[in-house]
């Protein structure tokens, strides 16, 4: 496995202060235009009015350090215009989260946000063109392409099913850490740990993307800096823009690590089977999907009498436990792990 350089260190040092800076300031913003998180129902655990917001620092913080990496980042499989893809999906996630967290949107108007940024990260070029088969070979995903324009000699296409798969898994992500996001630093913590396991990934000679590793670390730094303000009891909260970043990020370094989409299956696997289970279990008794209540699994650990960092750190285990396994499980193995993970 590749060391990490003194310059991508640094690097991640920079990013883990400008996020607490930036933690900071955007608290005070909240704040000062009452852009807060109000316990209006039994749901709501916290006694006070607390800022949101946070994503805000997140993605600034995130933003900077790619910006001072650019040149680290550019060069192997990261190309500009991915790098450019994600900065600019993060600002749209920033922008929609800013509004919602002030103006409360319906889940029609929120969802038009994360459509939006998968697909410019998909323009962008950030693609699954193959899902690797457990049992053998791939299933290949670019055999149908339509070509939509041409630039000069540069063609524009989309690739029916790489395009689509890639925006469901997006998808996917961002709206299952915006629902898990329901402890004080539950999301920026599991957010730190998977991104941290990806950047191991990253560094192994199997996959060998330094640059990945790179951007993977500046990611955990950029959560692992608010995480001062968000552990509990939070003097912050991600807010909208900051729980679907969380999901949209690590969905891409999934795809762009090798396309490590079952690495990413087993770190997240516990919140997606239980947004899965609650999804479900709101259609049978005809409620909507994006109604809220405490049935998601962190909340019920919480009214079983965990006390709420046991409930975070008992959620943190078991992401550390199956993230760090999938970086010695192969194939059919991986499946197996998922399997135990859903029995």
């Amino acid at each position: 496995m590749e060391t990490l350089s003194l310059p991508m260190l640094i690097t991640v040092g920079v990013t883990v202060v400008v996020a607490v800076f930036f933690s900071f300031v955007v608290r005070r913003f909240s704040i000062h235009f009452r852009i807060m998180d109000i316990p209006l129902s039994d749901r709501k655990k916290q006694k006070a009015p607390v800022p949101l917001l946070g994503g805000v620092a997140v993605i600034l913080a995130f933003t900077i350090g790619v910006i001072i990496s650019w040149d680290q980042l550019v060069g192997g499989y990261l190309l500009p215009k991915h790098l450019i893809g994600v900065l600019l999906a993060g600002f749209i996630l920033l922008v929609g989260g800013v509004l919602d967290d002030k103006y409360n949107f319906s889940p029609k108007k929120q969802i038009l946000f994360p459509v939006l940024a998968a697909c410019i990260v998909i323009a962008s070029g950030i693609g699954i063109p193959y899902i690797t088969n457990p049992f053998g070979g791939v299933i290949e995903l670019e055999d149908i392409t339509f070509e939509l324009f041409r630039i000069g000699n540069r063609p524009y296409q989309v690739t029916l099913f790489a395009d689509l798969f890639a925006f469901v898994w997006l998808l996917g992500m961002m709206y299952t850490t915006k629902f898990l996001d329901g402890l004080d630093g539950l999301v920026s913590g599991i957010s730190v740990i998977g991104s941290v396991i990806i950047a191991i990934l990253s560094l192994s000679v199997v996959v060998f993307q330094p640059e990945t590793a790179h951007l993977s670390l500046l990611v955990g730094a950029a959560f692992f800096g608010f995480l001062v303000l968000n552990w509990h009891p939070a003097k912050i909260y991600l807010g909208e823009s900051g729980s679907l970043f969380a999901g949209f990020i690590l969905g891409v370094l999934a795809i762009i690590s090798g396309g490590k989409i079952a690495t990413a299956l087993l770190i997240m696997g516990i919140p997606i089977l239980d947004v899965f289970w609650v999804i479900t279990r709101r259609v049978l008794f005809r409620k909507s999907p994006f109604s809220a209540d405490r049935t998601h699994l962190h909340l019920r650990l919480v009214d079983s009498g965990l006390s709420h960092p046991s409930a975070v750190f008992l959620l943190y285990f078991f992401t550390a436990f199956f993230g760090v396994s999938s970086l010695f499980l192969q194939g059919q193995s991986k499946v197996f792990a998922f399997a135990m993970l859903v029995s």
